[in-house]
């Protein structure tokens, strides 16, 4: 097994809290330093100050040039170019229908969720590529492919995620550069505070998180041991992997109850 995430050179986005701050604090922990990235740069800061060999640097990644200083920063903080990038940042977004969820929704979603993640594959890659080693970890969710009603955005920015990290995996295949995803359900973070979430809905994600969520500690191992072993694909959960097998093996049904469960949901009061 490669241990691409001991002793690695890592930059890190969105760390200033939930699965960010979790994969910062374990990759500290085997040895690594790390570049904490946050548009919030205090929250950055609390990470980094909570750990040994890791600084805090603002960053939104929705712009390509606000990545590149980042990369910028951090080549020059570590010494030499970044062999482990993990782009995590990411918003929530759900509680309307598609036609309902303004445009500007659908324009902050993908811009965080889905380019945050092109830029740090375009800014950060090419190196990896021509060094032949390195590992790329993008976050995504398991919304990517279970497509769950009134979050379409959302879904459509993971799903992006996942079919770019899939064609990256087999870009670098031989290259030495490993690609992981990392697809969960419910963890138990501050995501659902955002601002692009309906009330009903996320009360809603918050009372299934506690019930059956793992924690972001959890998620942040299991993927990273993931990542050593290679493995492309990282569902954890065990009803994230239940939808998955579902969605592939019976998927028009898959859809029909879907669409059926998605009627149950909490509808947005009328103001």
């Amino acid at each position: 097994m490669t241990k691409r995430t001991h002793g690695a050179h890592a930059v890190v986005t969105g760390a200033g809290s939930g699965i960010g701050r979790a994969m910062a604090a374990e990759l500290v922990r085997r040895g690594s330093r790390v570049v904490c990235a946050d548009i919030d740069l205090e929250a950055a800061e609390e990470t980094a100050k909570s750990l040994e060999n890791a600084v805090a640097i603002a960053c939104d990644v929705s712009s390509v040039d606000e990545v590149g200083e980042l990369a910028s920063q951090a080549r020059s903080w570590l010494g030499r170019e970044p062999d482990l990038v993990v782009n995590n940042a990411g918003i929530g977004a759900g509680g309307k229908p598609v036609g309902e969820s303004p445009l500007s929704d659908w324009h902050r979603t993908l811009g965080v969720n889905l380019w945050g993640v092109i830029h740090g594959c375009h800014t950060f890659v090419p190196a990896m590529r021509t060094a032949r080693a390195g590992g790329v970890i993008n976050v995504a969710s398991a919304a990517g492919f279970t497509a769950a009603p009134r979050m379409a955005a959302y879904n459509v920015s993971k799903a992006g995620v996942v079919s770019l990290s899939e064609t990256l995996s087999a870009e670098l295949s031989g290259t030495g550069v490993a690609v992981t995803v990392l697809c969960p359900t419910f963890v138990r973070t501050n995501i659902f505070d955002g601002e692009l979430i309906e009330d009903e809905a996320r009360g809603l994600a918050r009372k299934v998180s506690d019930l059956v969520g793992f924690s972001a500690e959890k998620v942040a191992k299991l993927t990273l041991d993931a990542h050593d072993r290679g493995r492309l694909y990282v569902v954890p959960q065990p009803d994230a992997q239940l939808l998955w097998h579902a969605k592939r093996f019976v998927p028009v049904p898959y859809t029909r109850i879907a669409g059926l469960l998605g009627r149950f949901l909490p509808a947005e009061k009328e103001k």
